[in-house]
């Protein structure tokens, strides 16, 4: 107990943080719609997220290394409050895309410190309390922050400052600590090509991840109001995609562990075509069927991520693992920047059910892609523990490297 509250005040920054950030992004595509924003707008908003993301990624560990973690929490908190205050201001999409990169950059430098906190403090006794922990309070506030949707007005100056309220709430946790500060780690060098060499089905496996969740998360309210959905039925539409993944994680990891992982990602996927194909054609039969296609669309595509990432861990090296898990992540934030504004064409020129017909197509991709890897090399003797990896950092890989190899 002494352990999980020493921790008390990173978890609790985590819940804020997620709460104001992950809200953004649906608020935002409701927020467009309701000022006659075009839905290519729409995705342009979600893709700028992600390329402050990107950037954020980046920026971050040398950030912390000039200034410290706490510092570098509130640079990035102030980013990201000056970015949702910024919305009340215009009416401009341009101008919030803008705004979106600010917000982007927030969600990874915070991350980049607690995460670099985490690993800092953690000890082989507590690592998987803390990691359970940490998964527990990531999925659960992220989970609330699609259904904080239902009750925020779209558009609105109070709803902006509210989210804004959150995110610099998030800065007191860490400010207050009495905790010191841990030693300030080095920034793991990006080397894309490293995720590539050690597994191109990995890499692809990624880039679907991005395609399927970063569309669906920033573009799915449109889809719900084409439907019919009301904003609170949007959000709890947005809430079951992430309930449905968050319920995958143990039975996925359990037959990623048990089963050829190219197997198992390819399974997925058709998995996923599936459930792309049931969302389109419930879409017209009421509004339970639709949160319950959306469950299954989050079953079947939120795990691709940590299962691919664990397949590549398999052909990788001990030293070689930290910047690996940067690698996925580079290509992971290259698929969601550009699947977003791909997406939201789409829903323009063909119709709603245009998204899941652009999601089916990467999968059955990645279908073909598996089956032809499966040909190239086996599968290695000795393979990593599959646990969930979370799309936060570059750092998160120090954090996963012992839990892959214990």
């Amino acid at each position: 107990m002494r352990t999980m509250i020493s921790f008390a005040a990173l978890f609790l920054s985590v819940i804020l943080l997620q709460l104001s950030t992950g809200g953004v992004g649906p608020l935002d595509a409701i927020s467009g719609l309701t000022l006659d924003f075009s839905t290519e707008q729409i995705g342009l908003l979600g893709s700028a997220h992600f390329i402050g993301f990107f950037v954020g990624c980046w920026w971050a560990p040398r950030l912390m290394g000039s200034v410290g973690h706490s510092r570098a929490f509130a640079v990035c908190t102030a980013l990201g409050a000056m970015g949702l205050l910024g919305h009340t201001l215009t009416e401009n999409p341009n101008i919030w895309a803008v705004l979106r990169i600010a917000s982007g950059t927030c969600v990874a430098g915070c991350y980049t410190v607690i995460e670099a906190w985490l690993n800092a403090k953690v000890t082989n006794e507590s690592r998987g309390r803390v990691m359970g922990s940490y998964r527990i309070a990531d999925l659960g506030a992220s989970l609330c922050a699609q259904l904080i949707i239902a009750v925020l007005p779209p558009a609105s100056y109070v709803s902006y400052n509210l989210l804004a309220i959150l995110c610099c709430a998030s800065l007191l946790p860490l400010a207050l600590t009495r905790a010191s500060q841990p030693k300030t780690p080095d920034a793991p060098r990006l080397r894309p090509r490293l995720a590539w060499t050690n597994s191109p089905l990995a890499v692809a496996g990624v880039i679907v991840s991005a395609l399927s969740s970063a569309s669906f998360r920033m573009v799915g309210p449109v889809y719900g109001q084409e439907v019919g959905l009301g904003v609170d039925q949007i959000a709890f539409f947005l809430a079951s995609f992430v309930l449905g993944g968050a319920l995958a994680q143990y039975p996925l990891g359990w037959l990623a562990d048990k089963y050829d992982r190219r197997w198992v990602l390819i399974w997925l996927s058709a998995a996923a075509v599936l459930s792309c194909g049931i969302t389109m054609a419930v879409s017209g039969f009421g509004t339970l069927g639709v949160m319950l296609a959306a469950g299954f669309f989050g079953l079947t595509t939120f795990p691709i991520f940590s299962v691919s990432s664990a397949h590549a861990n398999d052909f990788a090296t001990t030293e070689q693992r930290v910047e690996l898990s940067a690698a996925l992540m580079f290509w992971y934030a290259l698929g969601a920047i550009a699947s977003p504004y791909i997406s939201s064409t789409l829903i323009q020129q063909y119709g709603p059910g245009a998204l899941f017909a652009f999601v089916a197509v990467g999968h059955m991709g990645l279908i073909v892609f598996g089956l032809a890897r499966m040909r190239s090399r086996p599968t290695p003797d000795e393979r990593t523990n599959y646990v969930y990896a979370p799309r936060t950092s570059f750092t998160i890989g120090r954090l996963l490297k012992r839990s892959r190899e214990e």
